[in-house]
């Protein structure tokens, strides 16, 4: 049978997805191609509206279609209090525990000397930046609990010694998981145990 160079772009695209194998990307496209062209025509519209609206606050790092995010718009966050995340999700996650009230800054990913990802892709220097205005007390440093989670972590912690209180999550997060999976009660003790560096 002829290969349908639109169809296999389709796939290709769904591979691309974190956890998505071959045979799934292939159901997902066929899917695709099963609904009505209404529908095929709002799920084009929703890519091409968060391709064109959505991006990252410009002081965190968090998603937003305005010019900053709705949390470093808000003038009741604690703004001495600083979460330092992976990802915008990991954010999400946090949030929707409704117990931290501060701020957050994205460090768009780990340290990872394997993958040759060192500190200078992170968001570190903006980090270092916001600390230095004075304005925060607290950084509460709250990376996925694996090796580069806590190798960035440790890595953060020296440069911000002597320049403000530096907390990590407690470990009531099992190694190895992602923030973003883990239920809202763990996360909140996670908060609760969490200690200096």
């Amino acid at each position: 049978m002829k290969e349908l160079p639109s169809l296999q772009a389709l796939i290709d695209s769904f591979g691309k997805l974190p956890g998505v194998g071959v045979k799934s990307a292939e159901r997902m496209a066929y899917a695709v191609l099963s609904w009505s062209a209404e529908d095929r025509s709002e799920f084009a519209k929703a890519l091409q509206d968060v391709s064109q609206k959505v991006h990252r606050c410009p002081i965190c790092g968090l998603y937003t279609e305005d010019e900053k995010c709705e949390i470093c718009q808000d003038p009741t966050r604690d703004q001495s209090v600083l979460c330092v995340v992976n990802e915008p999700k990991d954010a999400v996650a946090i949030e929707k525990m409704n117990r931290f009230h501060g701020l957050y800054h994205v460090l768009g990913g780990v340290i990872n000397v394997t993958k040759g990802i060192g500190a200078d892709a992170l968001a570190i220097d903006p980090l270092l930046h916001r600390v230095e205005e004075g304005h925060i007390q607290e950084v509460i440093l709250a990376t996925n609990p694996t090796v580069d989670g806590e190798t960035t972590a440790l890595f953060v912690a020296k440069l911000l010694e002597g320049k403000v209180n530096v907390t990590r999550l407690g470990y009531g997060l099992p190694m190895g998981s992602a923030l973003d999976y883990t239920d809202s009660l763990t996360l909140a003790k996670a908060f609760e145990g969490r200690k200096k560096i």
